[in-house]
């Protein structure tokens, strides 16, 4: 069966006009996030908590994306997706749409959540609403803490503009008069110290009840006029710049990865500028001037009504006790089939275990590592760390294997964007400890989440294993939907094993039995289970295509996704970001639905489904579906075989295809509808379903 059968018009999918634009995607993810804002069935302390993860999300947008588009442009190499749009047109698209999203940013934060706030007898106090006691305190904060720190510059000839950090809070002041050396320059900079929170308490003895924080912005404006004795302040007015963050090194010129990252960590905070944030009154012959240093455009510009970096305001969410305005705490279930009264060894050998994070436990993973760190048996320990955390109980127990005796290896990845600094300092850590550690292999990101333990039982030796679709990070478990798999199953350990033996050592990629692993295996498996989907719809079977990623946007999956759809297989998307795939065309993608999850917890795992004529196959996997993922890092997908772990995937997987309060529907123009129960319908919310479902306790 196909279009020429039935002498219609060939349709080619590789037509521009079937995919969406990744960073436009990208930016509509953005947006779901900020509407979080607007959302009354979250807690109100909640929902400044959305506005602040929008501010730090379009933060990194810039510093990553943004920067690549503008480089692409700088350098001559423009390159233009499956979409067909050039870069430049993608910018010019970009900031039409955060500029009008900054500005409902900030009416959302005015006109919303400061009052909702203030009813609450949470106050932001603005310098007019200071009484005379807040006054003598706040007098005496600045001169205690904020002058000894500041150091105002003059510019002048021999003071030029100086080179300020990326992000960081800084003013430009309009001066009149001249100082002690006679100078008359005009104009001044004041860095604000990047050491001082943004937000600053009162204490409860200054306050009628309640909470009350003040803006070190505006200590520093009431004041700026004490940092230029002498002269006149005509105006100052806050702003910060945005600048490329992310890190080049030249994996063929690099002796020592490490080496090389920590040189190149110190200039990330100076890259080239790529947004300038001011308050929106400061005058336009400031702004041109501010422009004109920073080599930006009128477009780069971003006027707003409050604080520069909203992204700052989540660290008054820690100084609120207040838990009658955030979700009510809960404590993750934990398995039934784990005797944590005896060794997890023994629970793992009687059966697969898979845990379904933040509703379930990360504790059997962490005690699993603990219990191998002290156990005589263990002999080898290999672990992937992508993100950890700073505190890690997972390097702990790292440590404590390796200061044991135990044969540690642990395959470190520095380039975790924007963790780079901190994989440094584990990675001296465990070196220091005797743990074997390396950095993976040049040029491809390693992404998988593994962990291998080989212990000796009686004459032979077993392994254990932890896959995982997520990091491994106690604070991330808490807060980000991940699975955890724990097996002793022989052809999975001896495929983690050959995995392992590809990162550390070198040699043909190996033959693997049951994972899938990028970049050799699973792209042109995924493609090929996509196409047995596609073959049996055509035969007139069933067909059935379920797949759940933080990303869509590798154009041939998206075209053997529109294949199947074509032959008629029904196919699900749960895709949390970015997706490039246009949902709904006739005779191209009308059986296809995709939708976006957001809610009180960050959505983070990767499934794939697959009907296959009722012989049912699910993976979990660390891969998303992008280019990156799936051909530039090392990544694995690990099958579900046990039946009933297979029927409980699938039913989480249905939850989220009936979610209709927290669901949104990507539209084939690229847009997004928040979906809505019917007049007779019950309100189904996915993660509160499988909150109540799995978590031992929700109050």
């Amino acid at each position: 069966m196909s279009d020429q059968d039935n002498n219609l018009p060939v349709i080619d999918l590789q037509s521009s006009e079937y995919y969406i634009n990744r960073e436009l995607s990208h930016l509509q993810f953005n947006i779901r996030v900020l509407e979080q804002a607007l959302d009354e069935s979250h807690p109100i302390l909640d929902r400044l908590f959305f506005l602040c993860i929008f501010s730090k999300n379009l933060d990194e947008f810039y510093e990553v994306r943004v920067a690549n588009l503008t480089q692409q442009l700088a350098f001559a190499r423009e390159q233009a997706g499956a979409d067909g749009m050039h870069p430049q047109q993608v910018l010019s698209e970009v900031h039409n749409l955060c500029s009008v999203t900054v500005e409902r940013q900030y009416e959302i934060l005015n006109n919303t959540l400061l009052p909702a706030l203030k009813e609450q007898d949470i106050h932001f106090l603005r310098r007019a609403e200071w009484n005379d006691e807040q006054r003598i305190w706040v007098r005496s904060y600045f001169d205690d803490n904020i002058q000894p720190l500041i150091s105002p510059i003059g510019l002048d000839p021999s003071h030029p503009f100086p080179r300020l950090v990326n992000k960081s809070l800084n003013f430009i002041v309009a001066l009149e008069g001249k100082d002690a050396f006679g100078r008359e320059t005009g104009l001044a900079i004041i860095p604000a110290p990047r050491s001082l929170p943004r937000t600053v308490r009162l204490p409860d003895e200054l306050t009628s009840g309640g909470d009350c924080f003040i803006f070190l912005s505006s200590m520093i404006h009431e004041y700026a006029d004490e940092l230029f004795p002498g002269m006149t302040i005509k105006g100052c007015y806050q702003f910060r710049v945005t600048r490329n963050a992310d890190l080049d090194i030249d994996h063929d010129d690099t002796a020592d990865l490490a080496t090389a990252l920590e040189d190149e960590l110190h200039s990330r905070n100076f890259g080239e500028e790529m947004r300038l944030e001011v308050a929106d009154n400061c005058p336009e012959e400031l702004t041109d001037f501010l422009l004109n240093q920073f080599n930006l455009e009128q477009t780069d510009l971003y006027r707003v009504n409050g604080p520069v970096n909203l992204g700052r305001l989540i660290e008054v969410i820690g100084q609120i006790s207040r838990p009658d305005l955030q979700y009510p705490p809960f404590t993750p279930g934990l398995p039934k089939n784990i005797n944590f009264k005896k060794s997890i060894f023994e629970s793992i050998r009687f059966r697969d275990t898979l845990l379904l994070h933040p509703f379930e436990s990360f504790t059997p993973v962490v005690d699993l590592l603990r219990e191998a760190a002290k156990d005589a048996n263990v002999r080898a320990i290999k672990q992937t760390l992508y993100r950890t955390g700073a505190k890690s109980e997972i390097v702990n127990a790292l440590v404590d294997a390796a200061r044991n005796g135990k044969e540690v290896t642990v395959v470190i990845e520095l380039r975790a964007r924007f963790d780079e600094e901190e994989n440094l300092y584990l990675a001296n850590r465990l070196q220091e400890a005797g743990a074997v550690v390396v950095y993976g292999v040049v040029g491809y990101k390693t992404h998988a989440k593994m962990m291998l333990i080989v212990r000796k039982e009686g004459t032979k030796y077993k392994r254990y294993v932890h896959l995982g679709t997520g990091n491994y990070h106690a604070g991330n478990a808490r807060a980000y939907t991940d699975y955890s798999f724990l097996t002793c199953d022989d052809s999975i350990g001896e495929d983690v094993h050959k995995v392992f033996q590809q990162l550390t050592g070198m040699g043909e990629a190996l033959r693997i039995k049951k994972l899938f692993h990028a970049p050799f295996t699973l792209h042109k498996r995924l493609i090929q289970m996509i196409d047995r989907e596609a073959a049996h719809a055509q035969a007139g079977k069933p067909a059935l295509i379920r797949l759940k990623a933080n990303g869509l946007t590798e154009p041939k999956v998206i075209r053997a996704l529109y294949r199947a759809s074509q032959a008629g297989a029904k196919v699900d998307l749960i895709i949390r970001g970015q997706c490039c795939l246009r949902p709904g065309i006739m005779g191209v993608s009308d059986n296809i639905r995709v939708r976006s999850i957001i809610g009180r917890f960050l959505e983070h795992t990767r499934v794939f489904y697959f009907l296959n004529d009722g012989n049912d196959e699910i993976y979990a996997a660390s891969a998303d579906l992008m280019e990156r993922n799936l051909l530039r890092r090392v990544e694995t997908a690990f099958p579900i075989e046990f039946p009933k772990l297979k029927e409980r995937m699938k039913d989480e997987l249905e939850i989220y295809m009936l979610d209709n309060c927290q669901a949104w529907d990507l539209q084939p123009d690229g847009t997004y509808v928040r979906a809505q129960p019917g007049a007779n319908e019950p309100m189904i919310k996915a993660q509160a379903v499988l909150l109540e479902k799995l978590a031992a306790s929700a109050s």
